[in-house]
């Protein structure tokens, strides 16, 4: 079930999306992410999926699965396939622009051990040819932008926004265009390289 947010948008509940469960949920997301050329994340709160170990995916999925009506857990497998799909990062025809504010760096949702493999995954992530990961440092002084609410971007034609109750989908252009506005003002206080790799190490030292 959907309900219209505004003309060129989608409102859908997670109680609808997931009532078959959160495998089948993530395995939706396939055709859309293979038709993708240039994919734009910027996450205030998780590791980008794309880029998530399968004890990160567990660890979130599980608290998900504590959603109030979904029929039964699976998310070990639904992690296992969420995983899966990241191999899309070592395929030709994509490029990948993740955001993420440092926060995310600290944020203890699995056990520090998953946490710990999560965070080399992430600078063992950042150096692929087709991914540019840039990190918000947390002592950025006079932001652009305050912390915004997690969204994608799939190319220029799609940008979904994840909700509490729902999501939202939105492909009317001018509306998309706002939020390309965004992106790129959250990109201009980032880091990359090697200072995004020096703040990844100063948050699994912080693990120790």
């Amino acid at each position: 079930m959907s309900q219209s947010a505004s003309p060129g948008s989608t409102y859908v509940e997670w109680r609808h999306q997931l009532r078959d469960g959160l495998k089948p949920l993530q395995e939706s997301l396939d055709p859309l992410f293979h038709e993708t050329q240039l994919f734009r994340i910027y996450s205030s709160t998780l590791m980008p999926g794309l880029l998530q170990t399968e004890g990160y995916a567990a660890a979130v999925l599980r608290r998900v699965a504590d959603f109030p009506g979904l029929p039964f857990d699976d998310s070990a497998e639904a992690a296992r396939a969420r995983v899966e799909r990241s191999k899309i990062l070592h395929q030709p025809g994509h490029e990948f622009e993740l955001l993420v504010e440092e926060s995310v760096l600290y944020h203890q949702i699995p056990e520090p051990e998953a946490m710990g493999a999560q965070l080399e995954n992430l600078a063992t992530a950042s150096a692929l040819p087709a991914v540019s990961l840039g990190i918000i440092p947390l002592d950025t002084r006079e932001r652009a932008q305050v912390p915004q609410e997690t969204f994608h971007v799939y190319d220029d034609t799609l940008v979904s926004v994840e909700l509490i109750s729902a999501e939202v989908k939105i492909t009317q252009p001018s509306e998309i265009a706002l939020y390309l506005q965004m992106f790129e003002q959250l990109r201009s206080m980032a880091v990359y390289g090697a200072e995004a790799r020096a703040l990844i190490l100063k948050a699994l030292d912080a693990l120790r």
